[in-house]
């Protein structure tokens, strides 16, 4: 993200905030959401800040911003390594921090951009108030231990890295990113299987459980950590998208979103772990067609900038 571009986003959250004490003079506002640093959105694989008119972070931006929340979303590279993204990112978090003038930024990651902030808030905690994974792969995915399977160096292995590259590059361009980032699934694909994470794992632990299923620290060198995900890989019929995710959710063993386990997602202070959701869900996607037995995703947000607010983050 370019300065000129942070520099936009900063007048519209002045703007929106000028907004916000208007309709709170003749109608009434919350604070609800108004946490002291900004909270910063970073995208997982495949993903982008807005795709043709279309959010990533479907109607979660607005919803946080509504009640006081200053909110800014970031793009990183579609594939690459957790150590790339997190470079990516840190620049970012370094501008957001500077421009807004706080000093610090509240991250929240949804699956690759979990490991991505992970590495943000362990190389510079003086720049990072909290840390929130959403349906991260911390431990490694069953999916791409499944893609894994095929050989390396093989035909097949080059034929998928450049389907999916090009997919990177395509979902770049249409993003209208501001630069051509690099695209490299093959460290992905390192980054997201159980051995690569257990290797990221073991020079940033930060937040992560030592036990196979628990929760980790909630707050090291002045970071809190949070996290929380789904376990239901199918939950409408009226997203097309669910029909993908029912098809990986067949690489687990055990309760996932789709492309993430129960398990693996867990992270510092584990909020919850079983929403009705799926890993699109999460985000509130495919256009806020989630499941209409859970609480909506937008809620979700709102309740956790609250949460962070209310522990004066």
């Amino acid at each position: 993200m370019k300065k000129t571009a942070l520099s936009v986003a900063l007048g519209v959250t002045t703007l929106l905030g000028a907004t916000s004490q208007a309709q709170a003079f003749w109608f009434g506002s919350s604070d609800y959401t108004k946490t002291r640093y900004p909270i910063v959105l970073a995208h997982g694989m495949l993903g982008f800040d807005s795709l043709l008119g279309v959010d990533y972070w479907y109607g979660i931006p607005s919803a946080l911003r509504k009640d006081g929340a200053s909110v800014y979303v970031t793009e990183v590279s579609q594939l690459d390594t957790s150590e790339a993204r997190g470079e990516q990112l840190l620049a970012q978090v370094e501008e957001i921090a500077a421009i807004s003038g706080k000093g610090k930024v509240n991250l929240i990651g949804h699956s690759h951009g979990g490991p991505t902030i992970r590495y943000v808030a362990a190389v510079r905690p003086d720049l990072v108030a909290s840390a929130t994974s959403v349906g991260a792969p911390h431990k490694g995915s069953d999916a791409a231990d499944f893609i894994r399977n095929v050989p390396e160096g093989s035909a097949g292995e080059a034929m998928l890295a450049g389907i999916f590259n090009g997919m990177g590059a395509l979902i770049n361009f249409l993003s209208g990113s501001s630069s051509s980032t690099p695209q490299n699934s093959l460290g992905t694909l390192e980054s997201l299987n159980s051995q690569g994470a257990a290797r990221f794992n073991a020079k940033f632990p930060q937040g992560i459980p030592t036990t196979a299923c628990g929760e980790g620290a909630y707050r090291v060198n002045g970071v809190r950590y949070y996290s929380w995900s789904g376990t239901s890989p199918v939950t409408n019929v009226l997203d097309p998208s669910d029909l993908l995710l029912g098809a990986t959710a067949l690489t687990f063993s055990g309760d996932n979103d789709g492309l993430v386990g129960r398990c693996s997602s867990r992270m510092g202070m584990v909020i919850r772990d079983n929403f009705r959701m799926n890993h699109l869900d999460e985000v509130n996607q495919t256009f806020g067609l989630t499941s209409w037995f859970e609480t909506s995703p937008v809620s979700i947000y709102r309740q956790h900038a609250n949460r962070l607010k209310l522990a004066g983050l």
